[in-house]
């Protein structure tokens, strides 16, 4: 069988498919030195986790979007019109309170993450019929993160995905854990169950979309379920999402464009090319989280910018555009277009 590689067997392998088994493989080999990594190296684990890796993956997009001209002038008013929104949804979020800003965007970067499994499931299958055996797969890919949540939000998690108390008010939810867990067993049971009988039937078994899954629900469970711990959390959530999509990014829009399409972005190809396309977006999130730390948060650096309160509900939706800008755009530009009869 001809494995459906999004570039080849080696690049996929790396980086989109290993990170959630090779970080798995660490936090298992040192379970009593991560407690001493956060406590000691807090700053680096979140220098390198939040702003190299988690925030970086944000503006990887714009070699997509709006670092593309002709992308933009096809587009206008979903480039222009996406960042005003987003701009104007956090302003009368804010005006509810902190909690219920950082809430709701949690909510949406939950949704946002689901659904890159979801996409990612799908590139993998793109060759396979879409039948039964598919929907499995499907169901699969929200079980093994849905449920995860569902646990979350009924379980007292010694991690955040914002802010403090953003999932509270989903506690007083009726106790469904033991129904989901029923439920998530079944399905996982299913799926396994599903994939051996057609490896036997056919003879044929697609490699990149089981080694998805399986570190899907790997990474989910042990993550948020299984670890109980902000650092675990942090590793496996942030580089199983951040590392695949930006490898996506790279190799879609610059690796495999024809020359003739690559413009000014043929400079990337090359081996120098990729380390100036890291130091790009790494520069972009390091000068956001920058302006964070010295405008808002004030916890790793200061400059000792005092503004008040009352600005936070101009500067925290404003800051937060960039994040809910790569939210809101992921659900229109890595749609395939429409067959034309």
């Amino acid at each position: 069988m001809k494995q459906p590689w999004i570039h080849n067997a080696k690049t996929d392998g790396w980086f989109i498919l290993s990170p959630p088994f090779l970080i798995l493989f660490i936090i298992f080999l040192f379970q009593k030195q991560i407690q001493g990594l956060e406590n000691h190296y807090s700053f680096y684990t979140w220098l390198f986790l939040i702003v190299f890796v988690d925030v970086a993956h944000v503006y990887s997009t714009l070699f997509k979007t709006y670092f593309v001209k002709e992308e933009i002038q096809k587009r206008k008013l979903l480039y222009y019109g996406i960042p005003a929104l987003s701009w104007i949804l956090g302003l009368i979020l804010y005006q509810f309170g902190s909690l219920t800003f950082w809430s709701v965007l949690a909510l949406v970067a939950v949704f946002h993450f689901i659904r890159q499994q979801y996409g990612f499931m799908q590139i993998y299958a793109r060759f396979e019929p879409n039948n039964w055996s598919k929907k499995i797969d499907e169901i699969a890919v929200y079980s093994a993160t849905i449920f995860s949540m569902l646990y979350w939000f009924k379980t007292p998690r010694a991690f955040t995905w914002f802010v403090e108390n953003e999932f509270n008010w989903l506690k007083n939810l009726p106790d469904y854990t033991n129904f989901i867990t029923v439920l998530y067993v079944l399905i996982l049971s299913v799926w396994i169950i599903k994939t051996v009988v057609e490896f036997f039937k056919t003879k044929q078994i697609n490699i990149p979309k089981i080694t998805l899954i399986t570190g899907t629900y790997l990474s989910w469970y042990f993550g948020i379920v299984y670890f109980n711990n902000d650092l675990v959390f942090t590793f496996l959530n942030v580089i199983s999402h951040g590392i695949p999509y930006v490898a996506l990014v790279y190799i879609r829009e610059i690796k495999q464009k024809e020359t003739t399409k690559l413009n000014k972005f043929s400079v990337f190809r090359s081996t120098l090319g990729i380390f100036l396309f890291i130091a790009i977006i790494l520069g972009f999130a390091f000068f956001e989280e920058f302006l964070w730390e010295i405008l808002i948060w004030n916890e790793h650096f200061s400059l000792n910018v005092n503004l008040s309160t009352n600005w936070f509900q101009f500067l925290v939706p404003l800051l937060v555009v960039p994040q809910l800008t790569h939210y809101l755009l992921d659900g229109f530009i890595w749609r395939k277009p429409k067959k034309v009869n």
